[in-house]
């Protein structure tokens, strides 16, 4: 899967990778331990966002995880390097050194926030979960000697009793917190689509909307069952003389297989962030092919400007 902004694009292509590791435990948090996670496999290029614990060379450290469900606790975690030391030095990205998701294997309770880093490379938030069960985290970052955003994910587990839902039906309209957001346009394998996702109140459109982490909207896009990851940023940005503040939010969008997509749109109006949430059918391919796009001719084109993490 593929979702692009106006100056650059991202990919999910290559091999499905299984998240085996689960956080498990009875102290008062739960340590999920990076080396437990299936090993990453030598040649990561085109593996999707977010399915792997560890990407060139950096890889996410032991993972502490709240123990109880609709309690505030503490997630932390560490980023190893390269030298397999904590990573310290991040680039600031969208106004944020770290961004984090976590959301549960069902796409149900997504969270996007921003832990703070401690001196010696632990990221921490304090966190609450609603329900118990299987969850997933994503930190997307940009290493400073690296260069380019990343994305690492890990499963994590909070114990109870749980009963997965189902994903929600296609629908164009989401309501969240008394606001209306239409979503317009397709998703189409193998060929770059608009989005355009519309925001109302009472009736009116929202022309209101406020910068929010550099952009009047964000998108991160889940791939039904494997959990496929990708942050991206609308068209266009406040300040550019173009962009105007809603009520229109248009992202570029690109998607490589059929299936299922949750789409979950955060934007902020009269002081708060709203996250609306969609679930997107991508249907047959260009070509009449069920088949993954970047498969179509046997390999993805390694030219596309393509990169994973954050999109501008």
């Amino acid at each position: 899967m593929a979702f692009g902004g106006a100056m650059g694009a991202g990919a999910l292509v290559g091999p499905l990778l299984p998240a085996t590791a689960t956080a498990t435990g009875d102290s008062s948090h739960t340590e999920h331990d990076a080396s437990d996670e299936q090993e990453t496999p030598t040649n990561t290029a085109h593996a999707p966002s977010g399915l792997q614990i560890s990407q060139d060379g950096y890889t996410l450290g032991p993972v502490e995880v709240p123990d109880k469900a609709g309690q505030e606790e503490s997630l932390s975690f560490r980023v190893l390097g390269p030298d397999a030391e904590p990573l310290t030095a991040f680039t600031e990205s969208h106004d944020k050194r770290m961004h984090l998701i976590v959301v549960g294997r069902d796409m149900t309770g997504f969270q996007h926030v921003h832990p703070e880093m401690a001196d010696d490379g632990t990221w921490s938030i304090p966190l609450e979960l609603d329900t118990p069960g299987p969850y997933r985290m994503f930190a997307d970052f940009v290493p400073q000697e690296h260069g380019e955003g990343l994305t690492l994910g890990a499963d994590l587990s909070i114990p109870g009793d749980h009963e997965s839902r189902p994903l929600p039906e296609h629908a164009p309209t989401a309501e969240v917190d008394g606001y209306t957001v239409t979503l317009d346009g397709e998703l189409v394998p193998g060929r770059t689509n608009e989005l355009t996702l519309t925001v109302s109140k009472d009736s009116e459109e929202v022309t209101g909307l406020v910068s929010y982490l550099g952009a009047y909207g964000h998108l991160v896009a889940l791939r039904d069952g494997d959990l496929a990851y990708l942050h991206v940023h609308p068209e266009g940005e406040p300040g550019d003389g173009v962009t105007g503040p809603g009520p229109d939010i248009t992202f570029q969008a690109e998607v490589p297989s059929t299936g299922d997509y949750r789409l979950f749109l955060d934007f902020k109006h009269d002081g708060e962030v709203h996250t609306a949430e969609f679930t997107a059918i991508a249907g047959s391919a260009v070509d009449g092919s069920d088949a993954p796009a970047e498969d179509q001719d046997g390999a993805h084109d390694e030219d596309d400007g393509a990169e994973s993490g954050h999109s501008h």
